[in-house]
C-alpha cells in the first residue's frame, strides 16, 4: 500500500470508528502529520500533534518522567509508550501515535545503531509498542518509521 492510501485508510477506519487522533513525533519531524493532513478533511479526525525533538518537550508536554529519560534515554520503549499517551491527553484524543529513534547520519554517542526506532499506539486503555530496525538514509529511515507508524495505528484500530 502507498504511504498515502495508507493515510487515507487510517483517516477512514478513524471516521468509521468515530475517533479522534494525536501524533507526537521525535525522529520523524512532523512528517506522520503531514502524511495526514495532506488528505482533505483529515481535520475531522485528526486533532494535531507535537514535534517533541528534545527531552525537554517530551517531559513538558508530553509528560514523559525525568526518570524514564534518564533510565531508559528517548530513544526506549518506555519513552515511546509515554509519548502516545501524553500526545492523547495533551491533545484531547482519543488515540496517538508516538514515534522516537535515531534517523541518522549518526548516533547519538549510547552505542545504539542508527535505524533503532519505537512506534506505539495508545487509546486510553492499551498501547502497543513496537522496535523496529530499519537501515538506508536519513530521509529513508524516517519514512519507513512513518509508514510503520501508520500500520501500527491500523492494526489498533
Amino acid at each position: 500500500m502507498k504511504t498515502e492510501e495508507l493515510s487515507r485508510a487510517v483517516l477512514e477506519r478513524l471516521g468509521e470508528k468515530r475517533r479522534t487522533l494525536a501524533t507526537a513525533e521525535s525522529c520523524t519531524g512532523g512528517l506522520v502529520g503531514k502524511l495526514l493532513t495532506d488528505i482533505p478533511g483529515s481535520s475531522a479526525v485528526y486533532l494535531g500533534g507535537v514535534i517533541s525533538y528534545t527531552n525537554g518537550v517530551k517531559r513538558r508536554l508530553l509528560g514523559v518522567p525525568e526518570e524514564i529519560l534518564e533510565q531508559y534515554t528517548a530513544v526506549s520503549r518506555q519513552t515511546a509508550e509515554k509519548m502516545a499517551q501524553g500526545a492523547r491527553i495533551a491533545v484531547g484524543a482519543d488515540c496517538a501515535l508516538g514515534v522516537t529513534g535515531l534517523a541518522g547520519p549518526d548516533g547519538d554517542g549510547s552505542g545504539r545503531p542508527v535505524g533503532l526506532v519505537y512506534i506505539s499506539f495508545s487509546d486510553g486503555t492499551n498501547t502497543a509498542v513496537k522496535e523496529l530496525h530499519l537501515s538506508g538514509s536519513r530521509a529513508e529511515i524516517r519514512e519507513a518509521a512513518a509508514r510503520a507508524l501508520l500500520q501500527l495505528a491500523l492494526e489498533n484500530l
